[in-house]
C-alpha cells in the first residue's frame, strides 16, 4: 500500500484536494485529525494539546496502515511534519519522539501544495501572513527527512489535475526504479 500525505500551509487547499483525490482513484482520504481536535476545544490550545494531536496521528496513521492494507493508496490530509513545525514555530521546541516516529512513519509521498490560492478564514487557522514562510518550512523539513515530495499549485480543477500528474508521474518513476532493481 502507498501512503500519500497533503501537506501545505493553511488554506491551501488540502482537504478539498485529498477528498478530491480519494475520489478520483477510488481509495480511502483522512482528513486532517489536528483541525477536528482544535474546533472542539472550549480554549485556546496548548502544548499539551499539540502533543496529543501528535500522538493520536501517530496511532491513526499506523491504524490505517494496518487496517486497510488492502487498498492501492490512502491519502491523509496532512501529517507530523505539519506538527512538527507546529511545534517549533509556536514553543520553540520538538520532542525527540516526534523526531523518531517521523522517520519511522514517513509516507510513500507528500504533495506540498504551494500557498498561490487565496487565503479563508475559519476560526482554527491562525497563519494567513505566514504561509510562505511556513511553506518553505515544510519543504525544508521534508528534505530533511528525505521524504519523497512534489509539488502542487494551481486553482481548482488546475490543482487537482496538477496533483494527478504528479501522482501519477511518480508511479511511472518508482515502477522504473522496481524494474531497475530486479534486472540482472
Amino acid at each position: 500500500m502507498v501512503s500519500i500525505v497533503v501537506c501545505g500551509p493553511e488554506s491551501t487547499g488540502k482537504s478539498t484536494l485529498t477528498a478530491l483525490l480519494a475520489a478520483h482513484y477510488n481509495t480511502l482520504g483522512l482528513p486532517e485529525y489536528a483541525r477536528d481536535y482544535v474546533a472542539r476545544l472550549k480554549r485556546p490550545y496548548a502544548i499539551n494539546d499539540v502533543e496529543t494531536i501528535a500522538r493520536r496521528q501517530i496511532a491513526q496513521y499506523a491504524r490505517c496502515l494496518r487496517r486497510f492494507s488492502d487498498q492501492k493508496i490512502i491519502f491523509f490530509d496532512t501529517f507530523l511534519i505539519i506538527t512538527k513545525v507546529w511545534f517549533q514555530e509556536v514553543y520553540g521546541v520538538c520532542p525527540v519522539w516526534l523526531h523518531e516516529a517521523i522517520k519511522t512513519l514517513s509516507p510513500n509521498l507528500v504533495l506540498l501544495c504551494k500557498p498561490d490560492i487565496d487565503w479563508e478564514f475559519d476560526c482554527v487557522r491562525e497563519n494567513g501572513d505566514r504561509r510562505d514562510s511556513l511553506f518553505r518550512c515544510y519543504q525544508e523539513e521534508l528534505i530533511r527527512y528525505n521524504i519523497p515530495f512534489r509539488y502542487v499549485e494551481g486553482n481548482g480543477s488546475i490543482r487537482l489535475q496538477n496533483a494527478i500528474d504528479q501522482i501519477d508521474s511518480w508511479f511511472i518513476g518508482e515502477l522504473g526504479n522496481v524494474k531497475r532493481k530486479i534486472k540482472y
